[in-house]
């Protein structure tokens, strides 16, 4: 007989705190041999049914009543149970044979799995799951934390209370505004615009603001090169337009590069995926290969964009509606980035409706109002004639978790699309938003006066 599985079946039997402990973590699957698969079963299913320990009388019971088995099975597992005894084992010990008992079974069961797949033995999953398959096996380990007590805990409460939250600033005021100051580990963060608007702008020009920073930066994109990409961020970070680039002598290049270098202790790695691909466990896969090959973890990731995404829950092909889709894809990013511990920032496109207006709701989120419903930040970036005359975006807050959605509502940004850059505005372009959460220092019988947005209105 096998001495851990032994080990795991009599401590289940005879060890209730242990029990507790690891039997959400088990599964039957984890038994090679048959007939101690089904013991475990009838332990599972008695602690289900009475949340309790068993006992080996009710054991013998319960498998006699069974159907799936015939008489040599059955003195099989009579005899094995018992053999089950009430031995001694140091507790620490056991939880951590334990868990690497089911760490081994789980990445030998995936391992298996991900063979038939690839071998197209087992048509229930796509391929493109395999990554995810094998992340979670990895992952498996027992969590010992079982949560924050009230009234016994107040102290490590209060602490929290006093403890600045790490986060990810902006180098643009309004955004750090309405973030209380950036953007918070395991959040899922998202731009929603129409097409040319600004969403792989903003995000290129807020990853090299992060890299500034001195901090880790992931760009997965799923539209663009890895190429067109890392242009858009040289326009940012190197000051040159963008349709100048390939202008530039060699020389000067290498030296502007090793001067940003010099600059921040921070790396930027660029990685591409074909469009709709690529889900959460790819990325994942990918987080842990950039942790062995090049000892890189990001602060942050860029996911451009949400909408073209895969997700690891359903087949491409599948009969799934577009809602379940792209609900399931930012459920899986928001997971990723609370296992990863760090926000990511993705976008989704506008519909049709809200293709150019002045004005954007939640409404207006193309294919899902279920992506709103997962992200922690949503706002809009709007662009129209009269702003792009100015060179301005305007922010208009839809969703937000940090902060009071209506203080800032809607606020602008400068845009120098040539290099790939947003900056602050000067405080007089903000006093032009009729909800930009100031209050109003007008009758109701004057009207303010239109500076820069006359004719410009908003609901």
């Amino acid at each position: 007989m096998d001495k851990v599985e032994i080990l795991v079946l009599r401590n289940l039997l005879f060890n209730e705190e242990y029990l507790r402990k690891v039997i959400p973590f088990i599964k039957a699957d984890y038994f090679e041999d048959p007939h101690q698969k089904v013991v475990f079963e009838e332990i599972l299913n008695f602690v289900n049914e009475y949340n309790k320990v068993t006992t080996k009388e009710v054991l013998y019971i319960e498998v006699e009543k069974r159907q799936d088995i015939n008489d040599t099975s059955f003195q099989e597992i009579t005899k094995l149970i018992s053999y089950l005894e009430d031995v001694p084992t140091d507790y620490e010990w056991l939880l951590s044979t334990t868990e690497n008992w089911c760490k081994d079974r789980a990445i030998y069961l995936a391992l298996i799995e991900s063979i038939a797949l690839a071998d197209g033995k087992d048509e229930s999953k796509d391929r493109g799951a395999i990554p995810s398959i094998l992340s979670d096996a990895l992952a498996v380990s027992f969590d010992t934390h079982i949560g924050h007590d009230y009234l016994q805990d107040y102290e490590e409460r209060y602490e929290s209370y006093h403890r600045k939250e790490d986060t990810i600033p902006f180098d643009l005021e309004f955004f750090d505004k309405i973030t209380k100051g950036g953007l918070p580990n395991k959040t899922l963060n998202i731009a929603l615009a129409g097409t040319g608007v600004g969403k792989s702008l903003f995000m290129c020009h807020f990853a090299s603001a992060v890299l500034l920073q001195g901090k880790n930066v992931l760009y997965i994109t799923c539209e663009m090169s890895e190429e067109k990409i890392a242009e858009r961020i040289d326009a940012n970070l190197l000051n040159v337009n963008i349709q100048e680039i390939t202008d530039l002598p060699k020389v000067m290049f290498e030296n502007k590069v090793t001067n940003l270098a010099q600059k921040t202790q921070g790396t930027l790695i660029i990685k591409e995926y074909p469009t709709a691909s690529a889900h959460s466990g790819h990325f994942k896969s990918l987080l842990n290969e950039l942790a062995l090959k090049k000892s890189f973890r990001p602060d942050i990731i860029f996911i451009d964009y949400l909408n073209i995404c895969a997700s690891s829950r359903y087949r491409g092909n599948s009969n799934v509606n577009s809602y379940s889709y792209i609900k399931a894809i930012a459920e899986e990013l928001r997971g990723l980035a609370v296992e990863a511990n760090l926000p990511i920032v993705s976008a989704t496109q506008t519909t049709r409706s809200g293709y150019g207006s002045s004005d954007v709701e939640l409404t207006d989120t193309s294919e899902s109002f279920g992506l709103p419903a997962t992200a922690d930040l949503m706002f809009a970036l709007i662009s129209t004639d009269e702003l792009e005359e100015l060179g301005q975006i305007m922010v208009k807050q839809l969703k937000n978790r940090y902060n009071d959605l209506n203080m800032n509502k809607r606020f602008v940004v400068g845009v120098d699309r040539a290099k790939m850059r947003l900056y602050d505005c000067e405080q007089s372009a903000q006093n032009d938003i009729l909800d930009n959460g100031k209050e109003e220092e007008y009758t109701y019988e004057e009207q303010k006066p239109k500076k820069s947005f006359e004719g410009f209105k908003f609901s």
